[in-house]
């Protein structure tokens, strides 16, 4: 048996390690390091097209899940970002994700878009002193209390992820009740918007910006602009840049228009992005196959010597 499908765990694991089986797309994190070491298997690692980033209510006066009373601490900039200084994402990157992640500041799927570029790419640092520096200039010197509703079967350890930033945000005095949800119940909940913070993943086969700016970045409209933009900012510039980038010929000029709506979404940080996740795939070492950055496996392509 060549095949095992998505979301495998450690007992097709044990049966590629026998021979029985010759191929496990998306092995179980914690039994990566014995595959590595075992004798005629072999691991291919590939960088998805998805980005995984945490969102926040910025539409209320008030948020509905915070100890925070007639007002939004999330709609100051100065919040957003003492919360993206304070995630140490090389301890997510090692310790929660064993690796399986490409830390990005940007909030693009895939790296290949020629937008993106080093200034982009790059991340505010992690930074407890000027986290707590800007949490006191916003008036919550002592923090506050908020929920972040994530899911705990759709991404890569996406659970551990938001257990471990709400450690992290502790270290500023936002303390963070996580709600980790199966997928059905967790997307249910978010789409009618109601979350106050949330994790979610973006990517697929496409690697244009386009399939991020219209549906994620770009304010709330109809025919699904903006349908995934679950904070519910509200950004004119960001959406007159992204608006033109999408129907600009010039390839020149919509490079730059998707660069400035990209720069104006990062000066702002609507969302704060993570990681680009890493997916393994694990074979018996006589099987070729191409890891495809959508995660999808192509029979045509894959060989048994």
């Amino acid at each position: 048996m060549i095949y095992t499908p998505i979301k495998s765990d450690s007992t097709r694991t044990a049966a590629l390690l026998s021979g029985e089986l010759q191929l496990v797309l998306d092995p179980p994190p914690q039994d990566l390091e014995r595959l590595r070491a075992a004798a005629g298997v072999k691991v291919a690692d590939g960088v998805e097209n998805r980005v995984i980033f945490i969102g926040m209510d910025q539409g209320r006066n008030e948020l509905k899940y915070s100890s925070v009373k007639g007002s939004n601490p999330f709609k100051d900039v100065r919040v957003r970002k003492a919360l993206y200084h304070a995630v140490d994402i090389e301890t997510l990157r090692t310790s929660v994700m064993r690796g399986l992640a490409r830390p990005t500041g940007v909030m693009s799927p895939s790296p290949l878009g020629n937008f993106n570029d080093a200034e982009l790419e790059k991340r505010l640092p992690f930074d407890l002193p000027r986290a707590r520096t800007l949490m006191t200039q916003a008036g919550y010197p002592n923090g506050f209390e908020v929920t972040l509703d994530c899911p705990n079967n759709r991404y890569i350890n996406d659970e551990k992820i938001c257990i471990a930033l709400a450690g992290m945000w502790s270290q500023i005095g936002v303390k963070v009740n996580v709600n980790a949800q199966p997928r059905a119940l967790y997307f249910a909940k978010a789409e009618k918007l109601d979350i106050s913070m949330y994790m979610l993943g973006w990517g697929g086969t496409i690697t244009d910006a386009e399939v991020t700016l219209t549906p994620v970045l770009r304010s709330r409209g109809t025919n699904g602009v903006g349908y995934f933009n679950w904070g519910d900012y509200k950004n004119p510039k960001l959406d007159e840049l992204a608006a033109a980038s999408s129907v600009e010929p010039d390839r020149a000029k919509r490079e730059q228009l998707i660069k400035a709506a990209l720069r104006e979404h990062n000066e702002q940080v609507h969302h704060i992005p993570l990681h680009r996740q890493v997916i393994p795939w694990a074979m018996r070492s006589n099987v070729e196959a191409v890891h495809r950055p959508d995660n999808w496996l192509e029979w045509c392509w894959v060989t048994v010597r």
